[in-house]
């Protein structure tokens, strides 16, 4: 359900070719663009009628409480899950063009004791444009070390993976999909235990990414986060409770509907969700 009157549509032109088949504009479509889409885990429905988009250069907000479907959604993006419905577009084409999409998982499954540095860990972002037979060229390690130094750990390249600060491993994962060089960059819960360094620094690497015309979707419970680099917010609480500028969306009757069983305060600068988390 929808239903914030402000949202606004930025849906790209469409035409219908001599086949009678509809077409994108694909120069002028939004980076991600999901209409009417529902999602299922098997034969359970999971997220129903997701409407939102994100164009190029922008950055958007999906918060709601524990559970909500944050995860699940950016799951279905990707085609981890089956969309049972609708329509989910990355510029203009479905499935997304390969190497367009970026992701950050909630949790990764990289050993930190595996014994390989930081600069190798980032080199793995390459390896849907490396293939199985070639090595690492100029182009590659140029991606890398320019990932790096986008989230502020050039100076940390040689450095054994495992021996980084868990906020460092953080924004390593983030360069490893930052040197895939995508168009839309899907960050799941990117925030969570970050000391207020590794904090300001990823809002920084964000900040950055979105001046270089990057995309971005980023899950997070964390309404001050938003406030600080996003443009556009998606208030989930197992469907869609609104979408649009932030400033329209993140009003006290808003997010009570999507935090409806725990306490919400407001005044005209903050929003306070207390005792949740997760996605």
């Amino acid at each position: 359900m929808n239903e914030n009157p402000s949202q606004q549509s930025t849906t790209a032109p469409r035409e219908t070719d001599a086949d009678g088949e509809t077409t994108v504009d694909s120069a002028h479509a939004p980076a991600l663009r999901v209409a009417g889409a529902s999602f299922a885990y098997g034969a359970a429905p999971a997220l129903a009628d997701i409407n939102f988009e994100v164009a190029a250069g922008t950055a958007v907000a999906m918060i709601g409480p524990n559970g909500s479907g944050k995860s699940t959604l950016l799951k279905g993006i990707l085609g981890l899950i089956a969309r049972t419905a609708g329509t989910v577009e990355v510029l203009g084409a479905s499935p997304a063009p390969a190497g367009t999409v970026g992701y950050v998982p909630q949790t990764d499954e990289l050993d930190p004791q595996f014994p390989i540095t930081l600069e190798q860990v980032v080199m793995m972002g390459r390896y849907r444009a490396l293939g199985w037979l070639r090595l690492p060229g100029r182009r590659d390690r140029a991606s890398v070390a320019e990932a790096l130094e986008v989230v502020g750990l050039s100076h940390r390249a040689k450095t054994r993976f495992g021996e980084l600060s868990g906020g460092q491993q953080q924004r390593g994962l983030l360069a490893r999909a930052i040197a895939s060089n995508p168009r839309l960059l899907l960050l799941d819960e990117p925030f969570n235990g970050l000391d207020q360094q590794n904090r300001d620094a990823l809002i920084e690497t964000v900040k950055r990414l979105k001046h270089d015309g990057v995309a971005v979707l980023v899950s997070t419970h964390d309404i001050e986060l938003a406030r600080a680099v996003c443009d556009c917010v998606l208030l989930l609480n197992g469907e869609q409770v609104a979408f649009g500028p932030l400033e329209q969306v993140l009003t006290l009757d808003n997010v009570q509907r999507a935090f409806h069983n725990v306490g919400i305060e407001m005044d005209e600068h903050t929003v306070v969700v207390p005792g949740h988390g997760g996605h």
